[in-house]
């Protein structure tokens, strides 16, 4: 062979034909990567989407929740009629965001594989395959590993979801805070700077009022019901999915019911178990927002359970949690196998 052939053919503009020509398998390299990218994060695809389909469906109702927990209403409809006469529509989606859902749920089943792993390296025991193996019931290690977890995700992402639920609640009560408002002529004008903003803008009022820090404002209580309450939320409903399953048989169907079945029942029993920190929380949160940067706020409340006016709103907030958690793991599952399977597919 030539020198020439040996160094490859060059076209009119000096490239060699190997450059010219594609590289066999490129073009199914090309269409491979994105499904690549979908896997390795399907978990924080199908959360993110879930989120969006579950929020969507029930939010109006997360809406009258926090009004009924801040302010005394005579009940569930004359909170509704109020909201829709003072604000219209909008009133019932203020604040609207799935960020911090999508994230958690990253962070949970992280910590869940370096959870279980620990596990099975010092006691032996594998959690992942005794939960996917059928008739089988949860037990103190699988329990253990879905609240540590859920506990971990809980607390971490405080970090990120404290100023987003307080931009949030802000947006959901600036109405009242104006119209309910002390008599004195400064906390008015603090309160009616919350009215219609967006969430950027909501939070720069913050930090106008109360700083960067105030951002933070009832972190404690955040982190105590993020904690408390993601930890009772996994492990009711990793427990349940896999009661749901190995009393209804191992079929798709039964799967799938066992799916929706654990994801309305977390949700019940975790707002259930932490309600009343939830209610001192946003409390705290509402007056703390008729302050400015310097001024003392007025103590939170006493966190108190079986007291009826801690529970305020906890008929519609279980009804709205057991709709969104229903909705939210249904989509999570179906999208999660969904793109799991897009190699498989493709091949076929």
């Amino acid at each position: 062979m030539s020198a020439e052939a040996r160094r490859g053919y060059q076209d009119v503009t000096g490239r060699s034909a190997s450059a010219v020509m594609p590289h066999p398998g490129g073009r199914d390299r090309e269409r491979e990567w994105p499904n690549a990218l979908m896997k390795r994060y399907r978990i924080e695809v199908a959360a993110s989407t879930s989120s969006v389909f579950s929020t969507l469906a029930a939010f109006p109702l997360d809406s009258v929740k926090t009004r009924m927990q801040t302010y005394q209403y005579r009940g569930f409809l004359d909170c509704v009629k109020h909201t829709y006469r003072t604000e219209a529509l909008a009133g019932f989606f203020r604040g609207n965001i799935t960020l911090v859902r999508t994230v958690s749920f990253s962070i949970y089943r992280r910590a869940k594989y370096v959870y279980s792993g620990w596990i099975k390296q010092n006691f032996g025991f594998d959690i992942h395959r005794h939960v996917n193996t059928p008739g089988t019931y949860p037990n103190l290690y699988s329990v253990a590993c879905f609240g540590a977890a859920g506990a971990t995700a809980g607390s971490a992402i405080t970090f990120l979801a404290c100023p987003f639920e307080l931009t949030k609640l802000s947006a959901q009560v600036s109405v009242l805070l104006a119209e309910r408002s002390t008599d004195c002529k400064r906390s008015r004008e603090v309160a009616k700077s919350y009215q219609n903003k967006g969430t950027l803008k909501t939070m720069a009022n913050i930090i106008k009022h109360r700083g960067v820090l105030g951002l933070y404002t009832g972190f404690q209580l955040h982190l105590l019901r993020d904690t408390l309450g993601t930890a009772i939320y996994f492990m009711v409903y990793e427990s349940g999915k896999q009661l749901g399953t190995t009393f209804a048989g191992d079929s798709p169907n039964s799967n799938k019911l066992a799916v929706v079945a654990a994801g309305g029942l977390c949700g019940l029993v975790s707002w259930a178990m932490i309600y009343p920190i939830d209610s001192a929380k946003s409390i705290y949160q509402r007056n703390a927002l008729l302050y400015s940067r310097g001024e003392k706020v007025e103590p939170a409340p006493k966190i108190e359970f079986f007291k009826r006016h801690m529970y305020r709103g906890l008929g519609v907030s279980m009804i709205r949690s057991c709709i969104v958690n229903a909705i939210f793991f249904s989509s999570f599952e179906i999208i999660k196998k969904r793109i799991k399977s897009l190699d498989d597919q493709r091949k076929v």
